[in-house]
């Protein structure tokens, strides 16, 4: 089975963020930043050569494959954020995602092209909703 390229490295949050061009989306990286670190309680790490993520849970599927995750995490890309969150498409996060504002929606990925257009408190909440899910899916290992 193939390895995952997407894992923790030593690349700095920092470098990397001062290679992006766009001077609201670095500062709205930041506000994704703070907003992350205190709902997991763990600091910000390179996940591959363009994911911000934080924390990290073993996921193992039925079919056998598994594999490492954040708990949560973004990228600021060229033409819009990409901000991962559960899969799993819940009455709760379905209600959410109606009053968050200007958005698309991929099968576990927002996409969002900017932080001012949406509703903070309820981006925090998708966040949180789904870091909960990730820690009880998949609790952590002893």
């Amino acid at each position: 089975m193939a390895e995952t390229k997407t894992k923790p490295t030593e690349i700095s949050v920092t470098e990397f963020l001062a290679k992006v061009e766009d001077p609201q989306k670095r500062a709205d990286s930041h506000t994704l930043i703070a907003m992350m670190q205190r709902l997991t309680g763990e600091k910000p790490l390179m996940w591959g050569p363009s994911i911000i993520g934080f924390g990290s849970y073993h996921y193992k599927y039925a079919s056998g494959h598994e594999g490492d995750s954040c708990v949560a995490g973004f990228s600021p890309r060229k033409a819009e954020f990409s901000i991962y969150i559960s899969p799993n498409d819940t009455e709760q996060r379905t209600e959410l995602l109606a009053r968050l504002g200007k958005h698309r929606m991929g099968k576990g990925c927002l996409y969002v092209k900017r932080l001012d257009g949406l509703d903070l408190k309820v981006l925090e909440q998708l966040v949180q909703h789904s870091i909960d899910e990730a820690r009880t899916l998949y609790p952590a290992r002893k």
